[in-house]
């Protein structure tokens, strides 16, 4: 469990974890003069090939995927998901109910506040002109945002409150609050309200609230498998 490696950190590891073999934690930071112990909360499920520094916080019911990575020095609230060939690089804040979905790649110094949603593919960046590193610091992703599949965050930007990232977008400036933005570079299509289920079945959000934190989400049935896209209405 713990890294067999020279330097490796102590780990504190809480109640009812659950971690895999081929798991490495305490892993040692190749950066000079950071150290400090693994703290993992109460009830975690780390699965086999992930890899947890040095030097890191972990809340209570953190899950990974296989071949996940946090680095060192980042601060990570509880229950959050970091799902299959993860990584989050060093030095960022995250907040609680995070989820992090496959192939995601968080920059270092990256702050993501409570219950936002990464899709699989998300790549964050971090440094205005590449290799300089003296004005580095990742996009903050405020709460309840939603970044969609294979899409681009820049460095130092903001994404707003309950906002929507539209897939494949690449954004590069800041994101207003409760906004659906899409394309390259991203552009403000409408507010998130305005979303519609294409089969009519659900308001997939109401006043930025997506529809699985709402009392509806128990009452309507999935749809039966396979699922064929109904045609687009003409214009």
């Amino acid at each position: 469990m713990k890294c067999d490696l020279p330097g490796a950190a102590e780990v504190h590891l809480g109640a009812g974890a659950i971690v895999d073999p081929g798991v490495l934690l305490g892993y040692p930071s190749g950066r000079p003069g950071v150290s400090g112990d693994a703290r993992i909360g109460a009830g975690a499920r780390i699965r086999a090939g992930s890899i947890i520094y040095a030097a890191v916080d972990i809340g209570d019911d953190f899950e990974t995927g296989h071949h996940a990575v946090v680095r060192e020095e980042n601060r990570i609230g509880s229950h959050c998901t970091l799902w299959n060939s993860s990584t989050i690089d060093y030095g960022c804040v995250i907040g609680d109910r995070v989820r992090i979905h496959c192939n995601v790649y968080i920059a270092q110094f990256t702050r993501i506040e409570d219950d936002v949603f990464l899709a699989p593919g998300v790549t964050i960046a971090n440094d205005p002109h590449p290799i300089c590193t003296k004005c580095m610091q990742g996009p903050t992703i405020r709460r309840g945002a939603r970044i969609g599949v294979n899409v681009t965050l820049l460095p130092l930007i903001t994404i707003g409150v309950g906002a929507l990232v539209g897939a494949g977008s690449v954004v590069t400036a800041d994101v207003p609050d409760g906004m659906l933005v899409a394309g390259n570079p991203a552009r403000i299509i409408g507010p998130v309200d305005n979303l519609e289920c294409p089969f009519g079945i659900v308001i997939p959000y109401e006043q930025g609230i997506d529809v699985r934190r709402r009392p509806e989400w128990t009452a309507v049935e999935p749809l039966p498998r396979p699922v064929t896209r109904p045609p687009k209405t003409p214009r």
